[in-house]
């Protein structure tokens, strides 16, 4: 039987999972009584983890009224994705010049599963989108496990996420284009050639960036 921590622990990622995927969307009131029901977790519970949220930049606490999911902005997501830029490519020079062969092979299996995936999206399947999304996540966190900080394998995981989600929001996803970018950055990390892997990922997430902000959906939500 779980315990009251264990419900609490879940509860905070199963809220998380539902702001970043946009099951709770942008402005959205987070009405306790509502959560409570919806979650099945106590209010005081609920208070902990969307003051824990807050903390993470995905709810934002309105004083007396109360708590909604954090509001975006063309502003916020292109601070967000220089972030992501500057840390990624940190953690790649570190994980290329010190990863192993078994991290090789953790970097090839993550781009496979995230190709399959990439090309039912290309072929029109929107059912895989989630899926699509945490292989994505996966290739990305595989690239860079290799480079011997855990607080920099944090601050990426967390800035990674909220990214993410403006991904989610706005449906993006770029075919081809973004295919070709993945590969590219796999053979780069089997030639351990960090500098072309650099310009790859930054060009990949400028190119996000841009189709993020054409979106029709992420206009209507900002």
């Amino acid at each position: 039987m779980d315990g009251p921590q264990t419900i609490a622990e879940d509860a905070y990622r199963i809220i998380r999972g539902d702001i970043i995927f946009g099951r709770l969307p942008p402005g959205e009131k987070l009405r306790l009584d509502r959560l409570k029901a919806r979650y099945g977790v106590s209010v005081s519970t609920l208070r902990e983890i969307l003051t824990r949220l807050a903390s993470e930049g995905l709810v934002a606490a309105e004083g007396q009224r109360g708590f909604e999911v954090a509001p975006i902005s063309p502003e916020n997501l292109q601070e967000i994705s220089a972030l992501r830029k500057l840390l990624e490519c940190y953690a790649l020079e570190l994980s290329f010049a010190a990863g192993d062969v078994d991290w090789e092979g953790q970097v090839v299996a993550a781009h496979h599963k995230l190709s399959q995936m990439e090309q039912r999206m290309i072929a029109g399947d929107e059912t895989v989108k989630e899926q699509w999304k945490r292989y994505d996540w996966e290739f990305h966190q595989a690239l860079v496990m290799a480079c011997g900080s855990r607080e920099l394998m944090t601050a990426h995981a967390a800035v990674f996420d909220k990214y993410l989600r403006y991904q989610m929001l706005s449906l993006t996803f770029r075919g081809d284009i973004a295919a070709r970018e993945h590969k590219a950055l796999r053979d780069a990390a089997l030639k351990r050639d960090a500098k072309s892997a650099k310009q790859i990922l930054r060009t990949h997430i400028d190119g996000g960036v841009a189709h993020s902000l054409a979106s029709k959906a992420l206009k209507e939500l900002a």
